[in-house]
């Protein structure tokens, strides 16, 4: 996702690593890297160069200070004004404060927009909200009998029917809503052209008849300028309340994300970020502004991580990590897990310091299918103590996985690595009865490990901890000298 953008900036960061002060010549040099990696995105040009006005007057007017990575300043100022670009803050979806909520959905043909409908329907299911889906697209063949197949698939009512016109339908199917207790009501209506006039006055009498709380126009965002151009005109028609851009996961330039806001002057509300049904995600401009510079999406990872693992699961299997009882039979489950959160390379992109190191980069989807194949062909005992594995058990589960010894060695070696990477932090002392099952992450243990992040402190470097520790103790022993003088 977006790595021509990334690329550029990464480009622009490495440029900064000799000086050691921002100036106006190399915030001149900084910007020039800026506009072409833009311009290879397809931004819009006047949202660019609106973009690049801002970054400079912000950089030019940062208070320099002696010693401090002007990389890092210029990274602050960018982020900053990526994040409002694209709109500073998620914006949630409107809610009926009586009846039905009415959600109407249009778009070009091809953009995913049924797929986006069922995608959207299974999201507020799981927020407990009753939806009723409504095949309004008579202009595509099989597109009713698609999404009659997407609600049953989803446990999603689907609103169906012969011999009326699409406003007619979608009167119908908020009448229907209102008497039988649904909450929500999506409108897929037909992809359309906003050049084609009888189009686009039907879907007009649609939006006047069924009166809808949120007009969300579905994107593809590989379209680029395209989909701000087709925004920018469905908007003119309909009052527009958001957009989605669909198809996220296979767009390396992302200028359709970057503009779209700035332009239409509507928030993105939604992004789409894979095939599946859940790959339907909020859209939260800062974390987007994060990912595009290279710096992850943590928060992102941990919410997708806790839609696959439960919260009493995840402590469960780090305790077995830190005791030294974490087995192959749990490590398959941590495979199983990973494997459900989506694409292995989306996964890395969302993890600090991953985006840039991505381009070239070989990201193998079939070796985690791999290692699942050779545990499976272990027996219970293998499983519970690898180290029973000798020549010929080897063998056998290569054999039995259609893989060779020597991955069956590496599988191993990776399985020993992690027991003995995770007894090393618990005999540190940083992790050792950090979860617990009953009460969650210790406070005192949840405090230190801010208060090191604060400071810069690597948990992980012994040296670094001691020193940290120490620390804390000679502010102890002086808040305490301080209170006894205070009582005297």
């Amino acid at each position: 996702m977006f790595e021509s953008l990334t690329k550029g900036f990464q480009n622009l960061f490495r440029r900064f690593a000799g000086d050691t002060r921002l100036t106006e010549e190399n915030i001149q040099e900084a910007l020039r890297e800026v506009r072409l990696a833009l311009l290879e995105a397809d931004v819009n040009l006047q949202v660019a160069r609106d973009f690049l006005g801002r970054v400079r007057t912000q950089a030019l007017g940062q208070a320099v200070v002696e010693g401090v990575n002007p990389g890092q300043m210029l990274i602050k100022v960018i982020s900053d004004e990526l994040t409002a670009l694209m709109g500073t803050e998620a914006a949630p979806l409107v809610r009926a404060t009586s009846g039905p909520t009415v959600i109407l959905m249009a778009g070009l043909q091809g953009a995913g927009k049924t797929t986006t409908c069922g995608k959207l329907a299974l999201r507020l299911q799981k927020e407990h909200r009753k939806v009723l889906l409504v095949a309004a697209d008579l202009q595509r063949p099989a597109a009713v009998e698609q999404l009659k197949v997407l609600g049953a698939d989803l446990g999603i009512a689907v609103h169906a029917e012969t011999g009326r016109r699409p406003p007619e339908l979608c009167a119908a199917a908020v009448e229907r809503a209102r008497a039988e207790g649904f909450d929500t009501v999506i409108l897929d209506t037909a992809g359309r052209l906003h050049v084609d006039d009888a189009l686009m006055r039907e879907v007009v009498d649609i939006a006047q008849r069924t009166k809808p709380h949120e007009v969300l126009l579905v994107c593809d965002s590989m379209t680029g300028q395209d989909a701000v151009n087709s925004a920018k005109a469905f908007d003119q028609r309909l009052a527009l309340t958001g957009v989605i851009l669909t198809k996220l996961d296979g767009d390396a330039r992302g200028g359709a994300a970057m503009s779209i806001r700035a332009v239409t002057g509507k928030p993105i509300k939604f992004i789409g970020t894979g095939e599946k049904s859940d790959r339907l995600d909020v859209f939260h401009p800062g974390r987007m502004a994060e990912r595009i510079l290279g710096m992850g999406d943590v928060v992102g990872l941990v919410e997708r991580a806790q839609e696959v693992i439960g919260e009493r699961e995840a402590q469960e299997q780090a305790e077995k990590m830190f005791l030294g009882s974490f087995t192959l039979q749990d490590f398959l489950g941590m495979l199983e897990k990973v494997r459900s959160m989506g694409p292995l390379k989306d996964i890395m992109a969302m993890m600090p310091g991953m985006s840039g190191q991505m381009e070239g980069m070989n990201v193998d989807e079939k070796e985690l299918d791999r290692s699942r194949a050779m545990i499976h062909s272990m027996t219970a005992q293998e499983r519970s103590h690898p180290e029973i594995i000798n020549h010929s058990r080897r063998t056998r589960i290569a054999q039995g996985s259609g893989t060779s010894g020597e991955q069956v060695d590496g599988l191993l070696r990776n399985f020993r690595n992690l027991r003995k990477q995770m007894q090393s932090m618990r005999k540190m002392g940083m992790l050792g009865g950090l979860l617990d099952p009953s009460r969650g992450l210790r406070k005192e243990k949840q405090k230190e490990l801010e208060r090191m992040q604060a400071l810069g402190v690597n948990p992980l470097d012994t040296h670094q901890v001691k020193a940290f520790r120490a620390h804390l103790q000679r502010e102890d022993r002086a808040k305490a000298r301080k209170q006894k003088r205070r009582k005297r």
